[in-house]
């Protein structure tokens, strides 16, 4: 993908250690950050896996952050932001809140799978209302 499809978001590193500010970036198949000098990435937020040789599992942990997720209603776009809470441990337990139209629309917990996620708040959206784009591919 083009770096013109690279998107960029910051949030919040916590584990028992104390917190720190990060930043994200998606590309659309995959995602990336940087914790305390060690670089994650992977296909997915619950597939983070530090680079190189052992290629160690993120864990122990919570990432949080913010994106915006336009939705389109009745041919008008709405901003709309998405809260995203995941948490890294013996699983990955994933939360997703949408601010949209005045209302909070919650996932509850996903597991890890970002895609299961936002399927269950698409489906608490009022009808005809819809995300306008992906945020990860399938790899």
């Amino acid at each position: 993908m083009s770096s013109e499809s690279t998107e960029v978001w910051t949030g919040w590193y916590r584990d028992r250690s104390g917190a720190e500010a990060i930043v994200i970036t998606a590309d659309g198949t995959r995602v990336s950050t940087r914790i305390r000098g060690i670089e994650y990435a992977g296909a997915s937020f619950d597939a983070l896996r530090a680079a190189g040789d052992g290629a160690e599992a993120l864990t122990g942990c919570v990432l949080e952050w913010d994106l915006p997720l336009p939705v389109v209603a009745d041919g008008a776009t709405e901003q709309a932001t998405l809260g995203c809470l995941l948490t890294l441990g013996e699983r990955a337990d994933l939360s997703l809140t949408l601010h949209y139209g005045g209302t909070a629309y919650e996932s509850g917990i996903a597991g890890g799978d970002f895609d299961e996620a936002l399927d269950r708040l698409r489906r608490q959206l009022p009808s005809g209302a819809t995300f306008t784009r992906r945020l990860l591919q399938a790899a």
